[in-house]
């Protein structure tokens, strides 16, 4: 099982933060925030540095995580901003990234939503998935609170419902610390058909709130790695560290992790 690295959750700067997380051994890694910058629209210099890290060291891009879909089903706007302009932007730069996959979000509730929304949000990454599909590329949902996606088992309800093989989940454990149901073995075992990536960090009070190193929260990791390796749905894991200071607990997480995998295989 190979493991990778969110760039921005080593440092922000994504030579140092590979230069860093090759000396760990990590070739696996998901973009998001480059410089100042979120995926896609950073500029033709960073993209060229990011082509020339690849050259030198050999580095998988895994995943690009745009942030797209973190507004609400009202806010038109950026809807259409996301799927016409983000999206699209995000997909050519996938495919100069030689990478396969897209991590959106799953619509932020409002109090203005109804039940029926929920055909709504099932309708938009129907669509969504289309697109992806004919460009050659998986958009992964990432599950986070008071979202429409929080919990495993309402993200694989709408998935399942879309069912289309250009649309997994973004497995986040620690994400779904806070909604109704414990992560693992309960949360897992609704999406883990759906999964397409998974990211790994850990939160006692919440992940949107405060989060801590792997295995002290309340994410039962060692049991979420050994399930991980027993079923296969993907063939890394991806470090999304979340606590300070980024460098000492990324190299820390990264310790933990592969502990649990040897521990697990």
């Amino acid at each position: 099982m190979r493991i990778g690295f969110v760039t921005d959750e080593i440092s922000s700067d994504v030579e140092e933060a590979v230069e860093i997380g090759v000396s760990w051994g990590i070739y696996d890694y998901e973009l998001r925030v480059v410089g100042e910058r979120r995926i896609p629209t950073i500029d033709e210099q960073q993209i060229n540095c990011i082509l020339e890290l690849k050259d030198k060291f050999g580095i998988r891009i895994t995943a690009l995580s745009p942030g797209t879909f973190k507004g609400t089903l009202q806010d038109q706007s950026l809807l259409d901003r996301e799927l016409d302009e983000t999206l699209p932007q995000t997909y050519t730069l996938a495919r100069r990234f030689g990478s396969n996959m897209v991590i959106v979000f799953g619509f932020h509730r409002s109090k203005d939503d109804s039940p029926d929304d929920e055909q709504r949000v099932v309708e938009l990454f129907g669509r969504v998935a289309e697109s992806a599909q004919q460009q050659g590329l998986v958009i992964a949902v990432e599950n986070e609170p008071e979202f429409w996606c929080d919990s495993g088992a309402n993200t694989a309800r709408i998935l399942e419902a879309v069912n289309s093989p250009a649309l997994r989940a973004n497995w986040d454990p620690g994400n779904s610390v806070g909604t109704e149901e414990v992560p693992f073995p309960d949360g897992y075992h609704a999406i883990k058909k759906w999964i397409g990536n998974l990211h790994i960090k850990d939160t006692v009070k919440g992940a949107l709130v405060e989060c801590v190193p792997v295995g002290e929260g309340a994410v039962d990791w060692q049991g979420q790695l050994k399930a991980i390796m027993q079923d296969r749905p993907v063939e890394h894991v991806t470090i999304e560290t979340h606590c300070l200071p980024l460098i000492e607990k990324s190299k820390q997480n990264l310790r933990l992790v592969r502990q649990m995998l040897a521990a697990a295989g």
